[in-house]
């Protein structure tokens, strides 16, 4: 009767890739602990920050010199290399995704959008998987979650939030990808005109979010994405 909807089961081979998209966030994301507890210990012992990154080469020279207490100064140096370790799992897993992806024309394409780079790209591929199940840029954008909720009694229509229901991990790459896009392209110039015409800022970044994932849409359909070429033409 065609009243169930069908459920997409994505291949052993997207499955993997998948696997380590997310392995790659999660070792991210305890990385990013181990820099607060070290930007912790600093603010406990009073060190001032004066690098934009403490844990660029300027920074690590600031830690290596800090005037911190025995104790506090094994600490840094123990988060300082669980770190070391875990940028190199990163790096490996960069490798054998890049390995993977470096024939599929559709993670070519969408790193030509701007704030989407490989990292992003793999993310969008991996989540998203056979792009062609979705009939329109419309249907990828909801699924996502980035689509306002839409609620209708009798001749009354609103409109309210996005519904954040669907794939946590596209939505987070569409918007990491709004808030990375670098400065004189097209996809800042619209975020400042919806922001100014919204008076919000907030909207305007889930609005780019859902271009971006319109762009990946084409790009991953098609393995190009003709309006940008346009545009650079």
């Amino acid at each position: 009767m065609g009243r169930l909807p069908e459920a997409w089961v994505a291949p052993p081979a997207v499955r993997e890739l998948r696997e380590l998209v997310r392995h790659r966030q999660k070792i991210v994301q305890r990385r990013s602990g181990l820099k607060a507890q070290v930007h912790a210990i600093l603010a406990k012992e009073g060190v001032t920050v004066s690098v934009s990154d403490l844990f660029g080469v300027a920074g690590r020279a600031l830690l290596e010199r800090a005037p911190l207490t025995p104790v506090y100064a094994g600490r840094v140096a123990a988060l300082l290399r669980l770190m070391d370790a875990q940028k190199a799992e990163i790096t490996e897993i960069d490798r054998t995704v890049a390995t993977q992806l470096a024939d599929d024309p559709g993670y070519r394409a969408i790193q030509a959008i701007p704030g989407v780079g490989p990292i992003l790209a793999a993310v969008f591929v991996a989540e998203i998987g056979d792009v062609t199940r979705f009939p329109t840029p419309g249907h990828l954008a909801s699924w996502a979650g980035l689509t306002p909720k839409h609620h209708e009694s009798d001749v009354t229509v609103t409109r309210g939030r996005i519904t954040k229901q669907g794939s946590t991990h596209v939505r987070w790459a569409a918007v990491e990808a709004a808030q990375q896009a670098p400065t004189k392209t097209f996809l800042k110039e619209d975020f400042a005109r919806i922001a100014e015409r919204r008076n919000c800022r907030p909207i305007a970044k889930v609005a780019i979010a859902r271009k971006i994932v319109t762009l990946v849409y084409y790009g991953m359909r098609d393995g190009e994405i003709r309006c940008l070429q346009a545009a650079e033409g």
